[in-house]
């Protein structure tokens, strides 16, 4: 297969597993976190993150730019049975169709991962079946989720920090992708990445647990082919995000909620490590 040809196709692959790390969080997260089906959930959607980083990590080193945009996962979300035999199904599409695809590439290392990709889904496809197959008649026919306690505004301001967060996210993945030759940048800029996701937990937890489903809408994203630039974007992000988020933290409603407040200090003070770490690659490039 021609490397163009090859990119492009990893590139839709990423974009599927890329939304079905964001199906299985929303809800795990709406199930709730210490359920059984929300752990589960939430444990699978951990499994697609290496398959996405897989990908990206060989599309990056293929000289590709990786596409961030999540596909469509289609499900049906009428009741706990309907989505998860949508899981069963849009995993089990994935079987050949990675298969297939391992056939026609001559690289071993890029076949391995993507068989793996294959028999991974199998699995996922055999525990959704598990979960389907536990639930009681009451689960079965209900959804997840609960009434809102939190005020519409503060529920607004949650969700405009999932998209923020979600996008400096995102961000972080391409750059540690694109410039994995420096080996040192890359690992660390994917350590940040890590936090990240973290710190987005914290917002979309907060959401799904009042029954509103977190909007997970990637922003730009910058393409600099240049190192210096994109970690100086990325000091630039870390450092508008903390700003946003001490004022947040003062907000009225916000203090009626321990948990989120304790949540929020720990991201500024995350935050807070990452500019000075950030602050001092960009000197080293």
């Amino acid at each position: 297969m021609e490397k163009e040809a090859l990119i492009n196709r990893l590139n839709k692959d990423l974009a599927d597993e890329h939304a079905a790390i964001i199906r299985y969080l929303v809800h795990g997260w709406m199930e709730g976190e210490d359920t059984p089906l929300g752990s589960s959930l939430i444990s699978i959607s951990r499994e697609e993150m290496w398959h996405m980083h897989w990908l990206g990590m060989i599309i990056g080193e293929l000289g590709g730019e990786p596409n961030l945009i999540p596909a469509p996962y289609p499900y049906d979300p009428t009741s706990r049975t309907t989505m998860l035999k949508s899981y069963i199904e849009y995993e089990e599409n994935l079987i050949p169709h990675y298969n297939e695809e391992a056939a026609e590439v001559d690289d071993p290392h890029i076949r391995r991962v993507l068989e793996r990709e294959a028999w991974e889904s199998a699995i996922h496809a055999r525990k959704f079946q598990r979960k389907l197959d536990k639930l009681s008649r009451e689960e079965a026919t209900d959804l997840p989720g609960q009434e809102s306690e939190l005020p519409e505004e503060l529920l607004d301001k949650l969700q405009a920090e999932v998209t923020s967060k979600y996008t400096e996210m995102l961000q972080h993945l391409r750059t540690s992708w694109v410039f994995q030759q420096n080996k040192s940048i890359g690992w660390k800029i994917m350590d940040q990445v890590m936090e990240k996701m973290k710190q987005l937990a914290h917002f979309a937890e907060d959401i799904a647990e009042n029954g509103v489903v977190p909007k997970f809408k990637p922003g730009h994203i910058d393409k600099s082919s240049v190192l210096g630039q994109a970690l100086k974007r990325a000091l630039e992000d870390v450092r508008t995000a903390r700003g946003r988020h001490l004022k947040l933290r003062e907000h009225s409603e916000v203090k009626k909620h321990s948990g989120l407040v304790i949540n929020l200090e720990l991201t500024v003070r995350q935050e807070e490590y990452q500019a000075e770490e950030l602050k001092e690659w960009t000197g080293d490039v």
